[in-house]
């Protein structure tokens, strides 16, 4: 089976949790048919990868409008993935609830990851793109 193809199957976002995130073929949500603030986040999202080299980056988007953006942390004694640092950011900054997160990443999204994106945006859609900016996958609850 191959990347794609497992991307486009639906699975729990949490071991303990039976929510399902359900994950819409790129043919369905093209970032073209996104509005503007959700291509923000992914553009925000490929700078702050490409920024620092990274191997991912992340943008979320809180009820307020305002954005957090993070890369992925590599270091020998702390690792953190780019879209549970950004979520991390919004929560100590305040944020109540999350509208919108995009994850620029090659590979699979972590379903910690997205765990994470859950435990405070319920109904936020999770916009996965690839480096050069195009959409994945979008994935709903």
């Amino acid at each position: 089976m191959s990347a794609h193809d497992r991307l486009r199957r639906a699975r729990p976002v949490n071991p303990t949790s039976s929510r399902l995130t359900t994950l819409l073929p790129v043919s369905e949500v093209t970032a073209d048919a996104l509005d503007a603030e959700d291509q923000k986040i992914i553009t925000l999202a490929r700078s702050s990868r490409a920024r620092v080299a990274a191997s991912e980056g992340a943008a979320v988007r809180d009820e307020t409008g305002r954005t957090y953006t993070a890369a992925a942390v590599a270091l020998p004694s702390l690792r953190l993935s780019a879209l549970r640092l950004a979520v991390a950011m919004a929560v100590s900054s305040g944020a109540e609830s999350l509208e919108a997160a995009a994850l620029v990443s090659d590979n699979d999204p972590d379903p910690g990851d997205l765990a994470a994106v859950r435990d405070i945006g319920p109904a936020a859609p999770i916009f996965h793109a690839a480096p050069d900016g195009t959409l994945r996958a979008t994935l709903l609850p």
